[in-house]
């Protein structure tokens, strides 16, 4: 799990309980009216925006990489390939069959070169695969983004909705302030819902993104390598490019020559 996706909402979610309580309680801030507009007009704006089916896939996977961390580094990935270039120099690359690894994406691609797969299959079947992912995964980023974008907006349409009953009331004081209170709380819905949840979640699923391109395209130099019959040691070298400048040259080896 990523640790600072869950730590990050929780906190947020426990310093507005607390500010909360400090002032009242948790019900004078639950409302159906402003709930409506604001749950019920970003969702429907974003079913404007995108088909839905990309919705309905696009929401959980998200969900699901915003808390998720990738189970191998790059460190640990330029290790696990290496090892794999070993074993193929040594044994030839019927001996990776028996090879096995945590990563989906790495190890279907040395599937292929245990089979026998000419270069130029594993080079466009493996970057198919990596472009459809990241396309999924940027349609989750996109439709975070967009009810974030949407919720502020609806929370002042809920605002100027209240506004209006409660003009609409002057002659009944009692209802003045229930009025406002509906008002005030749909900003606070919409902001709370964006700038807590949706945009940070936005965020995190593009750095996601950036990172899980670097990795599979390192994982897809590594495999053509392989298929290369490169040496283990000149694999090691070229995917440390891969790595930050600090960690490449705490990494790296010198090639024999």
């Amino acid at each position: 799990m990523d640790i600072a996706t869950g730590l990050g909402l929780a906190a947020g979610a426990t310093v507005l309980v607390t500010l909360i309580l400090m002032g009242g309680d948790l019900r004078m801030f639950v409302d159906v009216h402003a709930f409506l507009v604001i749950f019920g007009g970003s969702f429907s704006a974003t079913l404007i925006r995108f088909p839905l089916s990309s919705i309905f896939h696009g929401l959980p996977l998200g969900a699901k990489y915003a808390f998720t961390l990738r189970r191998m580094s790059q460190r640990e990935l330029i290790d696990e390939i290496s090892g794999m270039a070993e074993i193929a120099r040594k044994q030839g690359p019927i001996g990776l069959e028996k090879v096995q690894t945590e990563d989906v994406f790495l190890a279907k691609g040395i599937r292929y070169v245990a089979d026998g797969y000419d270069a130029d299959f594993i080079r466009d079947s493996l970057e198919r695969d990596r472009d459809i992912f990241l396309t999924h995964l940027d349609e989750g980023q996109k439709i975070y983004r967009a009810v974030g974008d949407c919720a502020p907006a609806f929370g002042m349409v809920g605002t100027l909705i209240g506004m209006v009953q409660m003009f609409a009331n002057m002659t009944d004081p009692s209802k003045l302030g229930p009025y406002m209170a509906v008002a005030l709380l749909a900003t606070f819905y919409g902001a709370a819902l964006s700038n807590l949840f949706c945009l940070p979640i936005a965020d995190k699923l593009h750095l996601k993104l950036v990172d899980e391109e670097i990795n599979r395209t390192l994982i897809i130099d590594g495999i053509l390598m392989i298929r290369d019959a490169k040496s283990p040691a000149l694999v090691r070298e070229m995917l440390l490019a891969y790595l930050p400048q600090r960690e490449r040259l705490e990494e790296a080896e010198p090639v024999p020559a």
